[in-house]
């Protein structure tokens, strides 16, 4: 483990670019950054559209085409004056960012904000409930969900119900999600008092919040591979490498590592570098860690860690 790059303000998401440099999104100052792979850090642009926030939204999920040298494109999850919205944008050009999905509700807490180009090529988002908990078991809703749509912004072809960008539900706030080399699509959920979880993500199936927080054990709700009591976890971003899922925590302080059915969960980290934002698979095969702590002289850092 070393230290790569420090300064960042609140760092919330990375995605890479094909040069093996990474960009990053800072919540609160709505700064898109980018990281070299040497640590160098550089100003790219500020997100205008994302007003002064006092809660969790702000810039939060960036996303890098899969077409980038082609198309040029990056897609961003911000929160805006009115709701939460997923825009693309091109880096050569200043103009402003284009909405491609909006309407998804904004909150004090709760807004979602990951968003990941899947296997399929398309883009996979994740909201939050947004503090408003019957909005999850509401399918009609995009709150509480993991979307599924196209690089367009549209329903993406074969989602769980048809026309909608609906592809699991009953999330409370899902903050990672990532995919094993089968594309089986696994994500981080922070619980309330009980139970933080990690889940298998079946197409169409409901995750339980509010009637169910960890495992409940009935029928039409889907359980998690595994759970932690939010002291010890509060996941963040996650990542899928070497034939483990990897979780960024933020309350417990640290990185576990974890089989995909759930065993075997080692704690790493713990308590080294405060609250761990994301975790993430960098070209070079180390894994790049985001902090969220906000104090001493360098503000927040970019670990990177070797397995």
């Amino acid at each position: 483990m070393e230290p790569l790059a420090s300064g960042l303000r609140v760092p919330w998401d990375l995605a890479f670019l094909p040069d093996g440099s990474a960009l990053v999104t800072e919540r609160d100052t709505a700064r898109i950054r980018k990281v070299a792979p040497d640590g160098t850090v550089t100003d790219v642009r500020t997100i205008t559209e994302v007003p002064e926030m006092d809660g969790e939204g702000g810039l939060l999920g960036v996303a890098v085409s899969p077409s980038y040298e082609q198309d040029n494109l990056i897609y961003i999850y911000f929160t805006s004056e009115v709701d939460n919205r997923v825009a693309r944008l091109r880096l050569d050009s200043q103009d402003p960012p284009e909405p491609i999905l909006t309407g998804i509700t904004r909150g004090q807490i709760h807004n979602g904000g990951r968003m990941r180009f899947g296997p399929d090529g398309m883009l996979y988002v994740t909201t939050g409930e947004a503090d408003d908990r019957p909005s999850a078991q509401d399918r009609e809703d995009l709150n509480g969900k993991i979307l599924r749509i196209t690089p367009e912004g549209k329903p993406a072809p074969g989602n769980p119900f048809p026309g909608s960008p609906v592809y699991s539900w009953g999330h409370r706030n899902v903050q990672g999600i990532a995919w094993d080399e089968t594309g089986q699509l696994y994500a981080s959920e922070l619980g309330h008092h009980q139970l933080d979880e990690v889940n298998r993500i079946e197409p169409g199936a409901n995750y339980g919040w509010p009637k169910i927080e960890g495992t409940g054990g009935e029928p039409e709700f889907t359980d998690p591979i595994v759970t932690w009591r939010p002291p010890e976890a509060s996941p963040s971003g996650i990542a899928y490498h070497d034939g483990k899922i990897w979780v960024a925590c933020l309350r417990g302080q640290r990185l576990y590592r974890v089989n995909t059915d759930g065993s075997s969960a080692e704690q790493l980290l713990t308590d080294e570098f405060g609250r761990l934002r994301l975790v993430t698979e960098a070209p070079d095969g180390s894994l790049w860690v985001l902090t969220n702590n906000r104090v001493g002289p360098d503000f927040d850092l970019i670990l990177r860690v070797t397995p």
